[in-house]
């Protein structure tokens, strides 16, 4: 894939070669030794780690003889992120997509697919996975009526895992055998702790075949579930599943295909709560600049855990040069009118500065300039975008 400094030839060259960018602040503040890195998917082309599987699966499908130019309608359920990635790839190869989306996803992800040019059609979210309501199940009605259609099948399609087995893991094993060990910054010169949430699995399963098979085979890899979902393994842990969740993007209610259950490959799982992620992404924000979304700060919250909760995490946590990265799946764009994103970013405490801004603009108050936005009007707007179906309120 092109390096930058190179003309690209479309934005589809864009996909991937993500940053690999130290969280120090947060280490530093929770007393690690250990070296703490993001690998962050939002500047990807599309804006997340989805952008990979969507370029692999329509490129693969086109070798295979499965898409026809001018004919190919490619329908996908998603819940959001991979429709946004095959939208790009259509729009720039030509074909048609119609996504199906669950009403709970954002409407930021809805307007970004209408502009790149994709039908949507939204799902009650509470159907049932193999529902003829679902966001599958509508898919596969659409499939069948409209001729030329096409399902690439994220949560079957195996170019799903092999697309991070053959990019996602890479770029993170190069980023960290190539980054030389010194004094100030050692380093063990390998990957020591994987850690990334799970939706479809595929992006956890592929970074772990890289990593386990072509690198460092005693990696520890933590796959991480929200609470509410069925992932996780043992199944004990999912005594909660059936709740509803906020964060997006992560979780189901049936275990894809493309999830491996191969022993050894995913070495533990932690289940992660709405409050916890979206805390975790304030921190990710306020302390190391990164505009992610809430499956980030799952993943976030989930390191914190393994490090200081498990015996190994402890090890590591204060072994100096131990290499943890953490997969950032997307960003904020995708969020910005949720009721979570605006009650964190309204209700925030106010910086040390706000006392000093209020005095100057006193005076200015007084002509209808406004110093600070009223909470209860922000409460209105997120309790009018909840009565659409679209957010979870405010308390």
């Amino acid at each position: 894939m092109p390096r930058s400094g190179q003309i690209l030839e479309n934005a589809l060259e864009a996909v991937g070669n993500t940053p690999l960018i130290r969280l120090s602040k947060i280490a530093q503040h929770e007393g690690l030794k250990c070296n703490l890195l993001g690998k962050v998917e939002y500047m990807s082309a599309g804006g997340s780690v989805k952008d990979r599987i969507a370029k692999a699966m329509v490129e693969a499908a086109e070798k295979e003889g499965k898409l026809i130019p001018g004919k190919s309608v490619v329908i996908e359920p998603t819940s959001g992120n991979t429709g946004i990635g095959l939208a790009m790839a259509c729009a720039i190869k030509g074909y048609s997509v119609i996504i199906t989306l669950p009403n709970k996803m954002s409407l930021e992800k809805e307007a970004s697919l209408r502009a790149l040019g994709a039908e949507v059609v939204r799902t009650p979210t509470e159907a049932a996975w193999d529902s003829p309501e679902s966001h599958i199940g509508v898919a596969l009605t659409l499939q069948k009526e409209i001729p030329y259609g096409i399902i690439l099948d994220q949560y079957r399609n195996l170019n799903n895992p092999l697309a991070h087995e053959l990019t996602t893991g890479p770029e993170i094993i190069e980023a960290v055998t190539i980054t030389p060990s010194t004094a100030a910054r050692p380093s063990s010169g390998k990957v020591d702790v994987m850690i990334a949430s799970a939706g479809t699995g595929g992006t956890v399963t592929g970074i772990a075949r890289a990593i386990k098979k072509t690198h460092n085979p005693d990696c520890i890899v933590v796959a991480v579930d929200p609470i509410g979902s069925v992932l996780a393994l043992p199944e004990t842990l999912n005594t909660d599943n059936g709740i509803p969740y906020v964060v997006e993007g992560i979780g189901y209610d049936f275990i894809p295909e493309v999830l491996s259950r191969e022993p050894g490959l995913i070495d533990s799982w932690l289940k992660t709560s709405d409050e916890q992620a979206f805390e975790a992404v304030r921190v990710l924000m306020r302390t190391e600049g990164l505009l992610v979304g809430g499956s980030s700060g799952s993943a976030l919250t989930a390191t914190m855990r393994w490090l200081k909760e498990t015996k190994e995490g402890r090890r590591i946590a204060q072994t100096e040069g131990a290499n943890v990265v953490i997969l950032l799946p997307d960003g904020i764009r995708n969020y910005m009118s949720k009721p979570w994103f605006l009650k964190m970013t309204m209700e925030a405490e106010p910086s040390p500065l706000a006392g000093v801004i209020a005095k100057i603009m006193k005076p200015a108050t007084k002509n209808g300039v406004t110093v600070k936005p009223h909470i209860n009007g922000v409460k209105k707007v997120i309790n009018g975008i909840s009565s659409m179906g679209m957010g979870e309120g405010m308390q």
